[in-house]
């Protein structure tokens, strides 16, 4: 495995000075490049990759699991002697964070990549090809920094009018927002039009769904083959290659961080990010007669027209109704848990109370024999 340099995976002036605390008190820098759930892979030069633990510390300042160290982020390492464990002692501030909800009906933030310039989104001309799975993709991107990078894969089986189609069908999700380029891994087509997001101190995280040519892709960007596996003919859909989020090294500096297929894109975002990235639906919203408009039989509803004439998609117009629902359900839930939060740390402290009255009690009997 290659050892590079810190400068060439991302370590720079303002990661410097956030660790100087650290490094005074005898800590290294590391890169987290892999997440077990129970421990930690790390990478820092004088040593090359190690495992490393948790501190207690560490763990019981994290208000939630996001705040936790994830693949991508740089970390204060003290290294141990022959056969004890390293340890992370702290966890310095991001640059980017790109999450998602946790899957399921939690309400947490899970973390997918920190310290993330690019996030490219690998998907295929098949089955796999979802414009509303984009939309909800480059949402989430959106908010995190980064910068969302569409990559159609195995475009090769393509004609001319299909790419143009989908060309003309991405315009309209992303408005320019997010670059689009289509490639082939298997026959090494467009690739080229990616160098520029790879190089010496830059981060690109890769998610896609399994089956769609992402572990080929990856292979073929760092020279590995030891992320394939076959794609199910009748499904379109493949093992899930990858079973940890990992960081790869690149021959020519940067990294990449490989993600497990994502099945289900959980939103963790605002309502901000919703109008920034349906502005032509926000706008529309804002011109409606009544401004609590719901934009269905109420009258002077520019929303409704504009569906009506067909100058705003109708698939488009739904998915921001099911994603404007998503946000306020995940906020309904958050403020809930909030909630249930509160009265369990006001129970908490009502027991230490008591207690600590019992225990005066019990010392002034002790004391005089009362």
């Amino acid at each position: 495995m290659p050892k590079p340099a810190l400068s060439e995976i991302g370590w720079n002036a303002t990661f410097e000075k956030a660790f100087k605390p650290h490094a005074a008190k005898g800590y290294e820098p590391g890169l987290i490049v892999q997440d077990n759930k129970i421990s930690y892979l790390a990478y820092t030069p004088s040593i090359g990759y190690l495992d490393v633990i948790l501190s207690g510390k560490v763990w019981h300042d994290a208000e939630t699991n996001a705040d936790l160290p994830a693949v991508g982020d740089w970390v204060a390492l003290d290294l141990a002697e022959e056969d004890e464990d390293s340890v992370i002692r702290a966890r310095l501030p991001r640059r980017t964070c790109f999450s998602r909800k946790v899957p399921g009906k939690g309400t947490e933030q899970q973390v997918i990549g920190a310290n993330v310039d690019t996030v490219m989104l690998i998907t295929a001309p098949d089955a796999d090809f979802n414009l509303r799975r984009i939309e909800r993709y480059l949402m989430i991107v959106s908010r995190s920094g980064a910068a969302p990078v569409i990559v159609i894969n195995k475009s090769e089986t393509l004609t001319e009018s299909e790419r143009a189609e989908i060309e003309t069908a991405l315009v309209e999700v992303t408005e320019s927002a997010a670059k689009v380029h289509f490639v082939s891994a298997l026959e090494g087509l467009g690739l080229e039009s990616l160098s520029v997001y790879f190089g010496p101190g830059k981060a690109v995280a890769c998610v896609g769904s399994s089956g769609v040519g992402k572990s080929t892709l990856i292979n073929t960007l760092t020279g590995g083959d030891e992320w394939t596996a076959e794609v199910n003919e009748l499904t379109g859909k493949g093992r899930h290659t990858t079973t940890w989020r990992t960081v790869v090294f690149l021959k020519n500096g940067g990294l990449l961080i490989d993600n497990p297929g994502i099945r289900e894109i959980q939103m963790w975002t605002d309502e901000q990010s919703l109008r920034d990235h349906f502005h032509d639906v926000d706008t529309l919203a804002e011109t409606c007669k009544f401004h609590d408009c719901k934009h269905g039989t109420d009258a002077g509803c520019r929303v409704r027209k504009a569906l009506e004439s067909g100058n705003l998609n109708t698939k488009r117009f739904e998915n921001y109704l099911c994603l404007e629902d998503e946000i306020a359900e995940l906020k309904r839930r958050q403020k809930k848990r909030q909630m249930h939060l509160e009265k369990v740390n006001k129970r908490e402290k009502r027991r230490i109370h008591r207690n600590f009255e019992d225990r005066c009690e019990f010392d002034d009997e002790e004391r005089y024999g009362r």
